[in-house]
């Protein structure tokens, strides 16, 4: 199937919803094809995932012309009893790449996963 990204096998430490919600930290504008793409999943799955996020209250959108405009609300705090007062911005400040080491990161260091503790900067808005 042209489109439909290749699957992952095995366990991974982050779930599909960390994942979205990371790419849309790193552009607020970007379309669900390039989430999907980015985070390896279909854009159907990419389309549910975001409606779990706006409807428990983690993420909102506007309209902007033809796109959306992606809002994270960085004092939420994570669902999970192991993660009590963990805010989505603590969680996103850990994933979230800026531009500049993403650039980097792919022209210098292509399998480059992690960056240096402390060095990590937050896209949120």
């Amino acid at each position: 199937m042209d489109g439909v990204p290749e699957p992952h096998t095995g366990w991974t430490f982050l779930t599909n919803h960390a994942r979205v919600l990371a790419a849309i930290a790193d552009n607020h504008s970007a379309r669900i094809r390039d989430i999907a793409a980015h985070c390896r999943l279909t854009e159907r799955a990419v389309q549910k995932i975001i409606a779990d996020l706006e409807q428990d209250g983690y993420l909102s959108h506007t309209r902007e012309g033809r796109t959306n405009a992606y809002r994270i609300d960085p004092g939420k705090v994570l669902r999970h009893p192991a993660e009590a007062g963990l805010t989505v911005a603590s969680l996103m400040s850990l994933l979230v790449k800026d531009e500049a080491d993403r650039a980097t990161t792919s022209v210098t260091r292509p399998h480059a996963a992690t960056r240096p503790p402390g060095t990590e900067r937050s896209a949120l808005r």
